[in-house]
Formats: C-alpha cells, structure tokens, sequence
C-alpha cells in the first residue's frame, strides 16, 4: 500500500476527486449563498462578486500563476507538475458543474459547503500534490516548519474574510467565516485519517512476559525504557510500543491477563513513520 501511495494513477485520482468536492461546493453551495471559500479560491469569488468580469473559475487559474513559482523552487518539481493538474482539475469543475444545491438554511449551507470543501482538499493534500493556491504555501510550511496545513489555511482565511468586510454584508462574512472553520477541522481531519496510531507505556513487575505477549499475540515491537520507582527507589523496565485502534484492546487484554495491577498510559500520535508503519512523505 505504501508504494501505492507514490504511483501516479493514485496520485492523480487523489487530485481529482479532492478537486471535484472542492468545485462543487464552490460552484453549488458558497457562490449561490454569496459565501467566500478559503485560499486563492475564495480570494478568487471575492474579485468576482466586486468587481465580475472572470468568473470564479477564471480567477482562481489566473492568481494560482504567480503562487507555483513557490511549489517549483521551494518543494520540489513533482509536487510542481501535480499541482498544476490540481489548479487545472478544479478551475475546469468550478466552470462545467450545473448544479445548484437546493439549500435555504445559511447554517445548513455553511455546515455542507464548509465539510465538502474541507474534505476535497484534505483528499487532495493527502496526495504529493495540490489544488494550488493556499495549499503550496501550507505545503511549504509544513516541510520547514512542522505547521499544520490546517492552521495555516484558517489564518489566511481569517485575514481573507476579515477584508471581505468592506466588500460584503457582515452577516455573509461571519457565515463565510464559520463555515471556513468547519473546513479545517474535517481537512485536518482527513489529513490524519488512517495516520493516527496509539503510543502505549506499560509499566508491570512482569515486563518480559507482557513484551513476549505483543511481539508474538499483537505483532509489534517493544522497546525497553529504563526507569525508577520514585517512592520504592527500584529500577524498572517500563514497555513502548505503537498499535493501531483495533490492536489497541487486544493490546489491553494480553497486559491485564498478565499483570492485573498494570499501568498503563496511552496516548494519540499524528502520524508515525518506520517500518510497518507510514512511509515518509517526501513531495
């Protein structure tokens, strides 16, 4: 599954479908309702709404130009070429899908445009391209700087509605903004989708039948930690290892069943990289 990942067919099907629920809920949902979208996209439907001329469509190809002189020289030519077939893909569905979503409620549309169009770019950051605008930039930055691609696409949001103000009602802004939070969360969601593992420290007076347990009944590793007892002053051995959601109980049951008075700390991992695990994502 991890060479999968590299090949361009997976690449590209990522890409499109990514861009496909991002330009139907621009072209469906946030443009009848007046909304503005996040990124490049929305700075697009605000140039649009004020001053017309292009459709959103037009003007979200026509500002990404400038953008990809980033993803050439600061990420890497593969991310370049993918990315350009992102900004492509999703123009191209902002100007030939029809439909008009029959939504009447602004809560309603700000909860399903904002899921659609997190989930589309999430789909697509899942890929080692983009649909381009904002998303190079958070690309960047999370390869620098470990910035959650998330957050930087919600402060550029932020700044972008904030400005939008003086060109929108504050109601449709405040709606916009709303519904760009919704956007983060389920990006950042899909984006740590089938990533998230569980980190367990064990800490038993039976540390070596609780390792023989998980290397041969769970099928993980185990690593021994040196540690100390604070209050008895004896040394221990306490147990790391890393499991899925679905090893993760019978994990418990083969600690317990061994050492009843066992301690035992789990914690959530964004993303864990080796062997049997996630293959590191180079762009």
């Amino acid at each position: 599954m991890r060479d999968i990942t590299y090949s361009v067919p997976w690449n590209l099907m990522l890409i499109t479908v990514g861009a496909a629920l991002v330009g139907f809920a621009i072209k469906a949902i946030l443009v009848p309702q007046g909304f503005v979208s996040g990124g490049i996209s929305g700075l697009g439907m605000l140039l649009s709404y004020v001053w017309g001329g292009l459709t959103p469509g037009w003007w979200y190809l026509l500002l990404n130009i400038p953008i990809l002189a980033l993803g050439w020289f600061s990420v890497s030519r593969r991310f370049f070429f993918y990315t350009v077939y992102g900004i492509a893909t999703l123009s191209l569905a902002i100007e030939i899908i029809p439909w008009t979503a029959p939504i009447h409620d602004n809560f309603l549309a700000v909860l399903a445009g904002g899921t659609l169009f997190g989930a589309g770019s999430g789909v697509a950051l899942r890929s080692l391209g983009s649909t381009g605008g904002v998303d190079i930039l958070a690309v960047f930055l999370n390869n620098k700087f470990n910035i959650r691609v998330g957050q930087v696409s919600f402060t550029f949001n932020l700044l972008l509605l904030l400005s939008s103000m003086f060109f929108l009602d504050v109601q449709r802004a405040l709606y916009s903004l709303a519904m760009l939070f919704v956007s983060a969360m389920v990006m950042d969601y899909f984006l740590s989708l089938f990533n998230q593992r569980k980190m367990v420290l064990v800490i038993s007076d039976y540390p070596e039948e609780i390792a023989e347990a998980v290397l041969h009944r769970i099928h993980r590793g185990v690593t021994y930690l040196n540690g100390q007892g604070a209050f008895t002053g004896r040394p221990k051995k306490i147990l790391l290892t890393v499991v899925n959601n679905i090893q993760l109980k019978r994990l418990e049951e083969a600690v317990y069943s061994i050492d009843p008075a066992a301690f035992t700390i789990v914690g959530n991992t964004f993303n864990v990289l080796g062997r049997r695990f996630s293959r590191r994502k180079v762009y």
